[in-house]
């Protein structure tokens, strides 16, 4: 049920235009109802019932039909007055960027004023200009109308088909071309990480400083401190040499343990240090150099990213595909109660 919410008329000030409009929608009728008598009128069937049973009335519009494009003329003047003089108030009201926008997105109207028949049916459009004027200031509200929603679902459907349609053929386009070959990951490294690499060098060298730093610290640290301790004590445990030492009396066992922390120590400041040290200059540098030959998996490497790439395209795919209007008109439907017959005697 369309209702008019009279607060935000109120508020709106748009009650003068509001006559207005209703002014020119009756005038409207009026010139689409004389347009369809005139044209049943030039009938042979409607004018000889005309003669027939209303000689009178004949003769009193037969000077208005021979004169049809004069008196329709009445008609154009009027509604190119009411144009020109709503493009002046949005002028002094600058609703528009440029003051000659406005017969432009009111183009229905400059071709509703040109005199011929099939141009003439635009001028029913300004019915659709007034509704929409009156829901942009929320003084109807078409969302709550059944013709609306009406239209509004099959236009929801009709887009919906269509995109999902185009989107999975684009999307099978691109599979087929990462199927025969596409030099995908190339393209890949070379347009989109290459130019970024300044970037991903100095990420990479932020993270491994922030760990060296993270190593040292008494508070974040002490676990990897202790996993180096374990490491380099079993290291320094399994070896020959130093596992003589523990026969030597007395002392041995001291220059074990002394030899083990000290071997921890360094290892440690070591890998502190070398953390800490690397910049993105030597990071950069290093996989320049030091990753240039290693490709003993890269073909392997390339099929698996392609197959990744493959079922990820192959999910979205399914994901498009799946007709969300149907969803939404079967719970819509099992939302509508049903009453069931009485089978009590």
């Amino acid at each position: 049920m369309l209702r008019i919410n009279r607060e935000n008329l109120r508020n709106s000030h748009e009650t003068p235009w509001l006559i207005l409009d209703l002014v020119m929608l009756g005038i409207l009728f009026v010139n689409l109802a004389w347009l369809i008598f005139d044209a049943l009128y030039a009938t042979d069937f409607v004018y000889g019932v005309l003669g027939t049973y209303f000689p009178a009335f004949l003769s009193a519009y037969d000077p208005i039909h021979n004169n049809f494009l004069l008196v329709d003329l009445v008609f154009i003047a009027i509604f190119f007055t009411e144009f020109c003089f709503r493009w002046i108030v949005a002028i002094v009201r600058k609703e528009h960027l440029r003051w000659y926008f406005f017969p432009f997105l009111h183009w229905y109207d400059i071709i509703g004023l040109i005199p011929t028949g099939p141009t003439r049916l635009f001028r029913f459009l300004r019915i659709f200009s007034i509704l929409h004027r009156l829901h942009k200031f929320e003084i109807i509200d078409l969302n709550q109308t059944a013709v609306f929603r009406f239209f509004a679902f099959y236009y929801d459907v009709f887009v919906e088909e269509l995109s999902d349609r185009i989107v999975v053929k684009v999307l099978s386009d691109a599979q087929k071309d990462i199927s025969a070959g596409s030099p995908l990951l190339d393209d890949i490294n070379a347009q989109v990480l290459a130019p970024r690499r300044p970037v991903i060098t100095q990420w990479m060298a932020g993270v491994i400083n922030h760990l060296g730093q993270s190593i040292q610290s008494e508070e974040h640290g002490e676990v990897i401190r202790e996993h180096v301790r374990k490491s380099v004590g079993k290291a320094v445990r399994s070896n020959a040499q130093v596992s003589s030492l523990h026969y030597l009396p007395v002392i041995g066992k001291t220059i074990e343990n002394t030899l083990e922390e000290s071997v921890t120590d360094i290892v440690t400041t070591s890998l502190v240090n070398l953390l800490s040290d690397l910049d993105a200059e030597r990071i950069d540098h290093f996989i320049s150099v030091g990753m240039h030959d290693y490709t003993p998996t890269a073909d392997a490497l390339d099929k698996e990213v392609l197959n990744v790439v493959n079922e990820c395209l192959e999910l979205v795919k399914a994901h498009v595909a799946q007709q969300r209007w149907k969803s939404h008109l079967t719970e819509k439907e099992s939302a509508i109660p049903t009453d069931k017959p009485d089978i009590n005697p």
